[in-house]
């Protein structure tokens, strides 16, 4: 088989790959990318898309059913589980025929379907046999989801992330394991459609919270509509000729069985770097075998190869991996003149209802690197006038800044309009504002995002900046 030279060789062309294909050929022609699987990326065809999908039907369904507190009555609201899954599925594959139109665009000689593992440092081969000798190779292969050593007995009954959106219409019942964004979104969605659902956790985690009275918070507003158990303990999970019985222990503190129609395993994805054979490209990696690198210029240690996108384990978020891919195929492409790219502020939403969002640094950052030196700001949504009128006020906002100059570093949120006030957030966090400067940015009334402005306020006053707060200051309107 004849061998194949190029400048760039690019494992996978999801997201990360396709933005590392892009910036490569800035700087040469000689680009290929090569996909051993289908295109279309993990957002557009198992992820955020079919997900949001979901979720939109889902809480249209909650919201019909909830009426009554706003004086209008709606009778009889049925789902069509057949209809809600056919929906998700036209228009994922809309989504997907966008990708697959971008694919196409690309020249079809800089195109391969292969599988490739490394042959050395310099060299790709194909599960064929055919090398692939590069100058500079990108490793984009994505991530797959983690399956528990406790479910993989199961067959038939068995959902991933992958596959869920395959169901012919919504079953009866399941049982989902993993307490994480993924699972949390998917699960809250499937129960908002009347499927009764069973939540398990391990370690106490919801949706990637990472404060205390963040999380006691989500965990008692999600038990108000359905079984959320992030520490559970479950003895066994076992297929029957009709479904899933699992064993586990109650939170009244009894174990018993239930059965279910599904298992929807949410444990999260694991990078695609197992069969790459990266041990034959020289490479230093971690425990989870996926190589160190530089995250500014994602470049390997000294090599010439470059890591992006969810194969290296930093930040499973599609913006993350659309700007390791252009950072990476740049470097890639311009190398030996490797230069850091923009990593911008850290932003991550969770789409549950209340969301979750997270930007800048997290507490445990924010300890490490500002030990004595922060403080803390906090706002309840309880009482929050414009999500009291919409009956969304659940939730907490805590936002954190550097003592003296009272630079802003970061923020975490359950509750409503997360992912918008998140976005200010982040904005603010790579500006490097100040707290008193986004005090002095404008804000209308009556909205959400003045629970925003109490939270910087109390911030303010505990940073010993700004003055005392007022208790329901009328120059901020009522209820804000």
């Amino acid at each position: 088989m004849t061998p194949m030279t190029v400048d760039v060789a690019i494992i996978g062309a999801g997201t990360a790959g396709m933005g590392a294909y892009l910036a490569a050929r800035v700087h040469t022609e000689s680009v290929l990318l090569i996909e051993g699987g289908s295109y279309g990326t993990t957002c557009a065809r198992v992820g955020c898309m079919p997900s949001k999908l979901l979720i939109a039907a889902a809480d249209a369904a909650y919201h019909a059913r909830h009426t009554d507190p706003f004086g209008i009555h709606v009778e009889g609201v049925s789902v069509n589980g057949e209809a809600v899954l056919a929906r998700v599925r036209s228009e994922r594959d809309r989504f997907v025929g966008f990708v697959l139109k971008t694919i196409d665009s690309f020249p079809p000689a800089s195109r391969l379907s292969a599988h490739v593992k490394f042959y050395d440092a310099a060299t790709l081969v194909t599960s064929s046999g055919q090398l692939i000798h590069a100058g500079r190779i990108v490793i984009a292969s994505g991530s797959s989801p983690i399956l528990p050593s406790m479910l993989k007995a199961l067959n038939t009954r068995l959902l991933t992330s992958e596959t869920i959106f395959e169901l012919p219409t919504l079953p009866t019942s399941l049982a989902v394991f993993g307490t994480g964004p993924l699972g949390m979104e998917l699960g809250q969605a499937m129960s908002r459609l009347g499927v009764t659902v069973r939540m398990f956790g391990v370690g106490g985690g919801i949706a990637g919270i990472r404060d205390d009275a963040l999380r006691t918070c989500a965990n008692e507003t999600f038990n108000e509509e359905f079984y959320l158990d992030p520490s559970a303990e479950v003895k066994s999970v076992t297929e029957t000729a009709a479904g899933v019985d699992v064993h586990f222990l109650d939170r009244d503190s009894k174990w018993k069985t239930e059965s279910f129609d599904y298992v929807l395993a949410a444990t999260g994805r694991a990078p695609n770097v197992e069969g790459l054979a990266l041990e034959n490209a020289g490479l230093k990696v971690d425990k989870r075998g996926v190589p160190l690198f530089d995250r500014f210029t994602l470049q390997c240690g000294n090599s010439a190869i470059f890591i992006a996108g969810d194969a290296s384990n930093e930040i499973p978020l599609l913006h993350e991996a659309a700007d390791q891919g252009r950072i990476a195929g740049d470097n890639a492409g311009r190398y030996p003149a490797v230069k850091a790219g923009l990593r911008r502020t850290s932003l991550a939403v969770v789409f549950t209802d209340p969301q979750v969002a997270s930007v800048g640094l997290n507490m445990d950052q924010i300890r490490e690197h500002y030990p004595n030196r922060y403080s803390v700001g906090q706002v309840s949504f309880a009482d929050q006038g414009r999500s009291r009128v919409m009956l969304c006020n659940k939730g907490l906002l805590k936002v954190y800044a550097e003592q003296d100059s009272g630079l802003f570093l970061g923020a975490e949120m359950f509750g409503p309009a997360a992912e918008h006030i998140g976005h200010l957030l982040a904005w603010a966090a790579q500006q490097k504002m100040t707290v008193t400067e986004m005090l002095d940015m404008p804000f209308y009334h009556p909205v959400i995002e003045e629970g925003l402005r109490t939270a910087l306020r109390d911030l303010n006053q505990n940073l010993h900046i700004g003055p005392d707060a007022i208790e329901r200051c009328m120059d901020c309107g009522p209820g804000a």
